[in-house]
């Protein structure tokens, strides 16, 4: 990293660090954006050309540096471009990634990365024959599922771990041992969901609202929990949005807690829920009412967080954005000095799961070499905390979540599992 200072120009640093313009303007991409200004204090990458090879990607070239042996090889795989919404996310991702080698080289763990552009139409078996890969302990990506076999059979031939850490299709970590796989399928995440909300809740009277949305996939999940509270015995009801006030009430119970479930996790159907339940809740006061919600849910906390607070809510999620917290704060403050720019306003954060994927995967493997399987949880995780499971003879499933829950003295609590 470069720290700007006054009167510095593009080229000025280029020729002290023995770079062409082109090598500091590929590692630094939001200096092709309209409008750019070098401004003193900002952070810049300087890219290693010590001993490099040139890895060639479609029209990307960039620069790699020889690993030094007792440092954690790192091969990225992703779309790393200003092309489209892939691009930039991904990008992100990766610098929150490189913020977390900032702060892993303070506890004396060197990182060497080999980053690679790999967009949708990209050519993976050339990727993967460029210089360096080979060597990597572990390798992040891809984006897209056709890329995930040919990528996932070259990391167990070269003994490397593969972290696929977005949504996919397939299920290639049942049967590749070297695969680390962060996103959770619907399926495999509500399964996690009912066991905990079962165990949690089971006092509870659960009470399912149907919406009549008929475009919603949240059957996956609704299903499932009444199938499970059936075989447990504990008490369940149904009831329609556009049911009576009195057959609305007839539904939850005066004697238990009632725990509201909807079977989607749109907006409007959550608002029209919402003033029901202020309607009963008005009318019979000593009713006990909490929800459980969705992660979309989330996005809608600055119009309904007083709501989420009054009925007592719970949100599961695979990562949560603190906004109110100081190291967030930090991590944003630091990304716009190093980068110029915000993070982007996506739910969870793209730059701090990256940043949380690198301290945990690299930290441990720096520590436990190939014996790391990610099974201890991470406790210091900023948004995404992980924890994995092995699959029989297969990968690394992470089943690390957690449920928000929006207390009714208007604080926040997150219950991680």
């Amino acid at each position: 990293m470069h720290k700007v200072k006054k009167s510095e120009t593009i080229f000025g640093i280029a020729r002290k660090y023995g770079i062409t313009v082109s090598d500091l303007i590929k590692a630094n991409p939001e200096m092709n954006d309209p409008g750019y200004e070098l401004k003193k204090g900002d952070y810049i990458f300087i890219p290693r050309v010590k001993t490099t090879v040139t890895a060639k990607t479609g029209n990307t070239n960039i620069k790699v540096a020889k690993a030094s042996s007792n440092s954690v090889k790192v091969g990225v795989l992703l779309p790393l471009h200003n092309v489209d919404g892939d691009g930039r996310r991904m990008l992100e991702y990766y610098r929150g990634m490189l913020m977390a080698c900032e702060d892993l080289k303070k506890e004396g763990i060197s990182i060497d990365i080999n980053a690679y552009n790999l967009p949708i139409d990209g050519d993976v078996y050339q990727t993967l024959s460029m210089s360096g890969l080979s060597k990597c302990n572990v390798i992040f990506g891809p984006l897209y599922t056709k890329q995930v076999k040919p990528i996932a059979e070259f990391a167990k031939e070269n003994g490397a771990k593969l972290v696929i850490p977005f949504s996919i299709n397939g299920n290639d970590v049942a049967s590749n041992s070297s695969i680390f796989q962060v996103y959770q399928s619907p399926e495999y995440f509500y399964n996690e969901v009912i066991k905990h909300f079962l165990y949690r809740f089971s006092n509870y009277h659960v009470v399912v609202i149907d919406c009549n949305d008929r475009t919603s996939d949240k059957g996956v999940f609704t299903f499932g929990l009444r199938k499970q509270l059936e075989e447990r015995n504990i008490s369940c009801s149904v009831t329609n949005l556009n049911s009576s006030d009195e057959m609305f009430a007839k539904s939850f119970s005066a004697i238990k807690p009632n725990m509201v479930i909807l079977n989607t996790g749109r907006s409007p159907e959550l608002n029209d829920v919402l003033e029901r339940l202020d309607v009963l809740t008005g009318e019979h006061p000593s009713l006990a009412v909490s929800l459980f919600g969705y992660t979309e849910w989330l996005m809608y906390v600055k119009y309904n967080q007083d709501k989420f607070f009054k009925y007592d809510t719970y949100i599961p999620t695979a990562g949560y954005y603190n906004s109110y917290s100081t190291k967030v704060k930090t991590l944003e403050n630091r990304y716009m000095r190093w980068f110029n720019s915000s993070m982007m306003d996506y739910l969870p954060r793209f730059a701090l799961t990256g940043y949380d994927h690198g301290m945990f995967f690299l930290r441990g493997i720096y520590n436990n070499g190939k014996k790391f399987n990610g099974s201890s949880v991470d406790k210091n995780a900023v948004q995404t905390p992980l924890h994995f499971t092995k699959l029989g003879s297969g990968g690394y499933q992470n089943s690390g979540f957690m449920f928000v829950h929006y207390n009714r003295n208007n604080t926040i609590s997150l219950i991680n599992f």
